[in-house]
């Protein structure tokens, strides 16, 4: 969470529990909370290629993979990162099958 400032501001895709934009650390932190609950503490993100960055966006290419009983996701996706005084201002997250996403983070 030291990587985030303040007030960040996250913007989650699709159409699941998590869809929409989570604002500050405290938003973030019960997405990331939450999406850990859910996929029963195994959600992982890895970076899977090298940085790209022009100016304060920073473009990410990542894998991420989750599981939960009856359930489990593994796809690559991109985080576009908005970077000001070393800290992630905003985030705009892309998956590579938005409708297999949102079947596993599953609806409220």
């Amino acid at each position: 969470m030291a990587q985030f400032g303040e007030a960040v501001v996250w913007h989650q895709p699709g159409e699941n529990r998590f869809s929409g934009v989570h604002r500050g650390i405290d938003g973030v932190g019960s997405l990331i909370g939450g999406m850990m609950e859910i996929s029963e503490g195994s959600f992982a993100l890895e970076v899977s290629g090298p940085l790209m960055v022009n100016g304060d966006l920073v473009a990410v290419p990542v894998r991420f993979t989750g599981r939960r009983t009856g359930a489990s996701m593994d796809m690559a996706g991109l985080d576009l990162l908005t970077v000001r005084d070393g800290k992630i201002v905003e985030m705009h997250l892309f998956s590579e099958d938005g409708n297999a996403e949102d079947a596993f983070w599953g609806t409220v």
